[in-house]
């Protein structure tokens, strides 16, 4: 069942009973990061362990989980080469109450550090789910990032 679920801003990322955090160097430049980020939703797939389907929406986008998850997500930050996140507003996810993603990137020597914040609430079941997968989250993260690293290296046609 979808059920619209509060409609966080951006400074729940800090005030969030559950904020995961996770952080990655990767080779590519900021620009590049960014492009995949926000101007190739669609590719995500392609990249990001455990997605099925991105789907551009008037809003922001529609994500599709292996396993059935769904999330109807608006942008709340699009800053070129330094900040991307976005909140879900609907979702088949029970217990959820809120959730913000949150993808900051900053230039390093190597290319761009990226940290990604998972920020949420919900009833207590769901917030004691999400701490205890936060190493199933991270080597999510880990593998999603070395897999963009890999494709960000790839000439492009």
């Amino acid at each position: 069942m979808v059920r619209r679920i509060h409609p966080v801003e951006l400074d729940f990322v800090e005030s969030a009973p559950v904020r995961l955090t996770f952080g990655a160097t990767l080779g590519a430049s900021p620009e590049a990061v960014y492009r995949e980020l926000a101007d190739r939703a669609e590719d995500w797939p392609d990249w990001f362990s455990g997605l099925v389907a991105v789907a551009r929406t008037p809003e922001g986008r529609q994500v599709r989980l292996t396993g059935g998850g769904q999330f109807w997500e608006t942008v709340l930050a699009a800053r070129p080469t330094t900040h991307y996140a976005y909140r879900t507003d609907r979702t088949n996810a029970p217990g959820m109450s809120a959730l913000i993603e949150d993808w900051r990137l900053v230039a390093t020597a190597p290319g761009t550090r990226v940290r990604w914040t998972v920020a949420t609430d919900g009833a207590a079941p769901y917030r004691a789910l999400v701490r205890a997968a936060r190493p199933a989250l991270a080597r999510t993260f880990r593998v999603s990032m070395r897999a963009l690293d890999r494709r960000l290296s790839l000439p492009r046609r």
